[in-house]
């Protein structure tokens, strides 16, 4: 088995566990109470226990990077590669694959997943939560079908909100600074005998890149406000009930890409900017029978609503019903045609079947006889999503040595868009899981799960876990992990229905003011699911007697069955014929080097392979990030961040983030004032070629007030 070349910095972690005497003795002292995570197997466990690699980003980090956006608080997770797909659409994916969006990697926010089914997308700069608002964010590094279903396939980041009863009081925060930074935030808590609530409001915007590769003004600002009311009660020592209600309105604007496919033909140039409104609601009943048993029921409704209108033009045989038909025979011969028109009405058509080289000379007869004019009209790629989920778990310590977590969910899915699926298509989801923790002994744990999950539109399937964990002590802990994990298909890659309806048409075509446009796209429909299997060796410690905290992981992931080819309407060949190989190491580590200090260093190696090389693309060998906090008394706080990566689609990336605050004291109340410098070390675009500042820094300012 390879994991890839030894990596020096996990040589030395792994040194000093063995070799530093003043170590060796701390591994023994266990009078300290261990933090606890949630997301690896929904049991609470210390991390020397959990079945793989997790990391936390904590509030004191969330505060300390300055960040606006969670997607740029996820290049503290080592392995995670962050960017940019177009302007302000980010790009998160851990280890790579050519997917632009989060299509391998489950997003939640408190238990609920964000990760639109229809379209196979996170949209992180819309998910629907403030960042001042959220506790913490755990992040686990591997598959993880076994507890959150299919699209866990390579990593689960939960996003965990404050509770309303940790929220009392008011706050108020603006932050303002270049490149049209203008965000806001303000929230109320409060609480009684039984219960407590928190409401905030906030907004966001910012003006995006400043120019794309041929330096035109990038049109990529964005615009947003959301809505947030938390609400927890105690129904009895024995029940409470957690409700939240999330709501988000903006426009995020989009650069104009669209070409005539004939040529000759002017653009409208209009925007295609995106309004997007999402919505969401959740309802959990918890019950604690006795300290040894536990369970819940959760219900929640989302919905995400994308409304886009433009304007296009092309010629008038673009809506030719002889060439809607030539497509369907073959969309390579058509787009041929299409492209060279004025070389084959010289020549005649181009070979082909007799079918084909019928319908093509009626189309350049068309051309000649006019059909060649430039035509405008209205197109509406809009889409609406919905999901309604429903979830019971039930947690239970069979003996002081067992524990067992198992459950079922029922999850309804419902896109709707006239241009993607032509109609309405939905989906039904049926899941159940388990998860057995065996303490075989005082060092010895065994931990075994599995997930079967059927899906209307794709089949079932059933996916393992299996590791075995060694404890020196409570506080470390040797780790040998085994796991399947499988992705469905989406509706978008295996049943679209893609076609444009263009409206308004002016002047109109062949006598009509509303047309089909001529290229027409159909999913599959018969693509199988995404498999993988990870294995896993790592270590886990907590040096209590020294503040420090170390996670090193070797990897060897392998994807067989990928859809990794392009989905474009005039090239959708979508299929199951790729497959990818990730293998390497990665560490993390957190040192409290006193009361005063905190550094974190995290560092990734990544090997990637990949039968399609576009699935490579967005891997960087070399990654990691690099943070410095330290508070210096009299109010006066700092932090120093460095992020970086080798190569990321080509483009290295190198930034240094520094804050510094002052917080001040004003009897009850309290102001903090911040000031945050993002410094480029790298003069390349972000990503892609279009994604480019005029100046490597950005410079902006917040004022929080608490009272």
């Amino acid at each position: 088995m390879y994991f890839g070349p030894p990596n020096p910095r996990s040589s030395l972690a792994l040194a000093l566990i063995v070799s530093n005497p003043l170590l060796a003795d701390d591994l023994f002292l266990d009078n300290q109470p261990l933090p606890q995570v949630l997301t690896a197997t929904r049991l609470k466990q210390s991390p020397a226990a959990v079945p793989g690699s997790m990391t936390v980003i904590d509030s004191e980090l969330i505060k300390a990077s300055g960040a606006r956006d969670i997607s740029e608080l996820l290049r503290l997770v080592p392995g995670m590669m962050v960017g940019n797909i177009s302007g302000n659409q980010a790009v998160v994916n851990y280890h790579g694959t050519n997917a632009s969006e989060a299509r391998r990697m489950q997003v939640l926010i408190d238990g609920r997943s964000v990760y639109r089914a229809g379209l196979a997308t996170v949209d992180w700069s819309d998910i629907p939560v403030a960042m001042e608002d959220i506790e913490r964010i755990e992040v686990f590094r591997g598959p993880n079908t076994v507890s959150y279903g299919a699209n866990a396939l390579m990593a689960v980041v939960n996003i965990i909100t404050r509770s309303p009863a940790d929220s009392h009081g008011t706050r108020m925060k603006v932050t303002h600074g270049q490149r049209g930074i203008n965000d806001w935030y303000a929230s109320q808590g409060s609480g009684w005998d039984t219960g407590d609530l928190r409401v905030s409001l906030s907004g966001q915007e910012d003006d995006g890149f400043d120019s794309d590769r041929n330096g035109a003004d990038y049109r990529d600002s964005r615009r947003s406000n959301r809505f947030n009311l938390a609400v927890s009660q105690m129904l009895n020592e024995q029940q409470s009930i957690d409700w939240q209600l999330n709501a988000k309105d903006g426009t995020n604007q989009r650069p104009y890409t669209y070409r005539p496919v004939f040529s000759g033909i002017t653009t409208a140039g209009n925007n295609s900017d995106v309004i997007a409104k999402d919505y969401a609601s959740s309802l959990r009943w918890n019950l604690d029978i006795n300290p040894d048993h536990s369970l819940y029921i959760q219900g929640s409704a989302q919905q995400w609503d994308r409304q886009q209108n433009w304007r296009a033009c092309d010629a008038e045989v673009s809506f030719s019903p002889e060439l809607t038909r030539l497509w369907q025979l073959d969309p390579n011969y058509t787009e041929q045609l299409a492209r060279h028109m004025e070389n084959y009405t010289a020549t005649g058509a181009p070979p082909g079947t007799p079918a084909e080289q019928a319908l093509a000379n009626q189309v350049l007869e068309q051309w000649k006889g006019g059909a060649r004019q430039t035509l405008c009209g209205d197109i509406d790629q809009s889409a609406r999503e919905s999901r309604y989920d429903l979830e019971l778990q039930d947690t239970l310590s069979l003996s002081d040595s067992l524990r067992l977590v198992s459950g079922m969910n029922y999850r309804y899915d419902r896109a709707d868009s006239e241009t993607y699926f032509n109609g309405t298509l939905d989906d039904t989801i049926w899941r159940l899981f388990g998860q057995l923790e065996w303490r075989a002994s005082e060092h010895w744990l065994l931990q075994g799960g599995a997930m079967f999950e059927d899906t209307r539109l794709i089949g079932s399937s059933l996916t393992p876990r299996v590791a075995v964990n060694y404890l020196i002590n409570p506080r470390h802990g040797l780790r040998a992990v085994y796991s399947e994990a499988i992705r469905s298909p989406d509706m978008f890659e295996n049943n679209v229905n893609w076609s444009y309806r263009v409206t308004n048409l002016s002047p109109r075509a062949y006598g009509q003011s509303s047309a089909q446009y001529f290229v027409k796209t159909r999913g599959p429909g018969n693509l199988e699911q995404e498999h993988m299997r990870s294995r896993e060796l790592g270590y886990n410690g907590f040096f209590a007697d020294i503040g420090l905290t170390v996670d090193v992981k070797l990897f060897n992931d392998e994807i067989t069955g990928m859809i990794s080819e392009p989905l474009r309407n005039n090239q959708y060949i979508a299929s199951n014929s790729n497959s990818s190989r990730f293998s390497g190491s990665e560490i993390q580590l957190d040192w409290r080097m006193s009361a005063a200090d905190r550094l974190r260093l995290t560092y990734a190696y990544v090997d990637a392979e990949a039968s399609n090389f576009l699935d490579q693309q967005l891997t960087a060998r070399n990654s990691g990030s690099a943070g410095w906090l330290r508070d210096w008394g009299q109010g006066w706080s700092s932090a120093l961040f460095y992020y970086g990566d080798d190569a990321l689609n080509g483009y290295r990336f190198e930034r240094v983030d520094t804050r510094i605050a002052k917080r001040i004291a004003l009897g009850k109340t309290s102001l903090e004032l911040a000031g945050i410098l993002q410094q480029r070390l790298d003069a390349q675009p972000t990503t892609l070629a279009d994604n480019t500042y005029d100046q490597r820094h950005v410079l902006y300012f917040s004022a929080e007030l608490e009272f």
